[in-house]
């Protein structure tokens, strides 16, 4: 048993010894945010685990970021009344929640009321079928999220209270690699690399990033809906934290254009159907990448437009694709070159490919799901990868672009007949009027600082 999990004796008995008085029940929503309950423990060991089950709204996989309601879904409406679905609790999550006392968690999956299926256009659940749809080919696909964030000195209620205006990052300074500047944040980076172990989180290390007050913690490799899991524990996790420490702590992808983005570098390779051997790597093939890299890689590239709006998922995802930012323009791949949409790295069994594309506001089952789609894409048919580029990719010319907006990320996705054939029908539909509506809803419903500042007087 890894250090931080649980099982269901181990919390038995600690709940017999007054150790445990809690246990959040969640799931992710379309946005990757934790939903759920918190549950008194003998009623979840008793009534939840048994026959009453526990139950929940399903407006919640039909909402915007202020738990709106929206139009345009054919799972959840008001003409059907917005009935309940059935958390699931995978109890291969069971862990410790170390930083609230006497508290653990454990990650759920949705299953509808009454027929006790899974719900498809959950976001864990669309990663699962693509998944499936890769053991069913003889595939495991391994993956790695690095997440960077901006700390801030103030708490999310003060910044809120500000208007978001004059906000205090952690540092004066940029700070990558920087370790004098990082021992001054260690105060609270310490609690979260030990919180995360403490929950059973496999943290490697810390580090600061190219932004004022911007850090990154990254967590071992493991197969996808692993990594995606801890990805949305250890992104919860940080947040409550830094609440706890009266700090704030950002995710957006673009918070100001005045630093760098914040970016989820999503890496993954395809293995063996047990997971026991990788299949990237071949000694005497250029670049020592199998054909099967060669696919996976040419599909991934092949769908990286069509499926920007999986990676870059609100309006401000897209300010972040910015020249000479750190963040990709070009969907071009080479080895260990920063400037590439898609970067090769490692050896032997470490071989494999990082995409630049995700920002650090992804939903990593959305992520990962649109990364395996577009790898099978590639195996399948084929699909050789380009020649590797060499150079500034900020300066290549005729090659494909990401898309510069969530409208142009949209139009695209809408023509996707590959994300419409991996997800099926029903879940595309979900997921694309999702995208529709964050965009309707800033085009119509916003007026920003910039259009005030800008029209005010002299418009």
């Amino acid at each position: 048993m890894q250090r931080g999990t649980l099982t269901l004796k181990e919390l038995e008995s600690l709940v017999d010894e007054g150790e445990v008085d809690t246990v959040l029940c969640m799931f992710t929503d379309l946005q990757g945010r934790f939903m759920g309950k918190r549950v008194v423990p003998h009623f979840f060991i008793e009534e939840i685990l048994g026959e009453e089950g526990l139950h929940a709204c399903l407006y919640l996989l039909a909402i915007d970021m202020e738990m709106e309601p929206l139009p345009g879904y054919r799972y959840a409406s008001w003409e059907t009344g917005y009935g309940d679905f059935r958390m699931v609790p995978d109890m291969s999550t069971l862990r410790w929640c170390p930083w609230i006392d006497k508290t653990v968690m454990v990650i759920c999956d949705v299953a509808d009321e009454e027929t006790r299926e899974p719900v498809e256009v959950a976001p864990r659940q669309i990663l699962k079928r693509q998944m499936e749809r890769a053991a069913a080919l003889g595939y495991t696909v391994k993956a790695g999220s690095e997440l960077e964030f901006y700390l801030f000195k103030d708490s999310y209620e003060a910044i809120a209270e500000s208007g978001y205006r004059q906000l205090r990052p952690s540092s004066s300074y940029i700070m990558d690699y920087h370790m004098l500047q990082t021992t001054k944040d260690e105060w609270i980076l310490r609690q979260i690399r030990n919180g995360m172990l403490g929950a059973g989180l496999p943290v490697e290390f810390s580090k600061g990033e190219f932004g004022r007050g911007q850090h990154e913690v990254n967590i071992t490799y493991a197969d996808a809906l692993t990594t995606a899991d801890y990805h949305a524990i250890y992104k919860h996790g940080v947040k409550e934290i830094a609440a706890l420490n009266n700090a704030a702590i950002t995710f957006m992808a673009k918070w100001t254009m005045a630093e760098a983005g914040s970016s989820c570098h999503m890496h993954s390779s395809v293995w063996n159907a047990d997971g026991t051997e990788s299949l990237m790597w071949e000694e005497s093939a250029p670049h020592h990448m199998s054909e099967t890299f060669r696919h996976y890689l040419g599909g991934l590239m092949a769908t990286a437009r069509e499926m920007s709006w999986m990676f870059a998922p609100f309006v401000n995802s897209y300010k972040r694709y910015q020249l000479g930012s750190w963040a990709p323009t070009a969907i071009v791949w080479s080895h260990d070159n920063r400037t590439c949409g898609f970067r090769v790295v490692g050896e032997r069994k470490g071989y494999r490919v990082e995409s630049r594309l995700p920002g650090a506001d992804a939903n990593p089952y959305l992520g990962y799901a649109a990364t395996i789609a577009g790898g099978l894409h590639g195996i399948q048919n084929r699909i050789e990868a380009p020649p590797m580029f060499e150079g500034n990719a900020y300066e290549a010319k005729d090659v494909p672009r990401v898309p510069s907006s969530l409208h142009e990320a949209i139009d695209v996705f809408e023509r996707s007949e590959v994300a419409r054939e991996a997800f099926g029908d029903f879940v595309f539909e979900h997921l694309l009027n999702t995208a529709r509506q964050e965009q309707i809803i800033f085009d119509n419903n916003v007026v920003t600082d910039w259009e005030l500042e800008r029209y005010f007087e002299r418009g």
